[in-house]
């Protein structure tokens, strides 16, 4: 976390890929403060393995830091990054909730990851990891479920 940020304030490239993309971290501003930070990413978008054809979701992260952030900027990249590759609901919004807990190793993190239909069935993914600290207020993602046209 020590290391220069290298993409803040910079004109950077969007990442050909999320394996080419860069997760920064900065340092918590409150690391004796247990609280929740949520990131909305209304348009994540990402290519059908099979047939190609775009797929759209609607992703809610939300972590309790320890001692590093996520570098916001860094994450627009890394979510941007998947628009031109192929994968699987499932594999995206795990690879996605993975890199990040690496990057930033949260007390607490929690990634549901709402895909909109394919094939007439939307995906919706749920993973977390870490115990969330007593006391500490977590909010519902605040995203209804599919209800088509209804």
């Amino acid at each position: 976390m020590a290391k220069k940020l290298t993409q803040l304030g910079q004109n950077i490239r969007q990442p050909a890929s999320p394996d080419e993309a860069v997760l920064e971290a900065v340092p918590n501003p409150h690391p004796d403060a247990d609280y929740v930070v949520r990131f909305t990413a209304p348009e994540v978008t990402t290519l059908c393995p099979i047939t190609g054809q775009p797929d759209f979701a609607h992703f809610v992260i939300d972590y309790v830091p320890g001692k590093a952030l996520v570098e916001s900027k860094s994450l627009k990249l890394f979510l941007t990054s998947f628009r031109n590759v192929g994968g699987f609901h499932e594999e995206c919004t795990i690879k996605i909730a993975k890199r990040i807990a690496a990057a930033i190793k949260p007390k607490y993190i929690r990634i549901a990851g709402y895909w909109y239909p394919r094939g007439g069935m939307p995906i919706d993914i749920f993973w977390q990891t870490g115990k969330l600290p007593s006391g500490v207020w977590l909010p519902d993602t605040g995203v209804s479920s599919y209800r088509g046209r209804g």
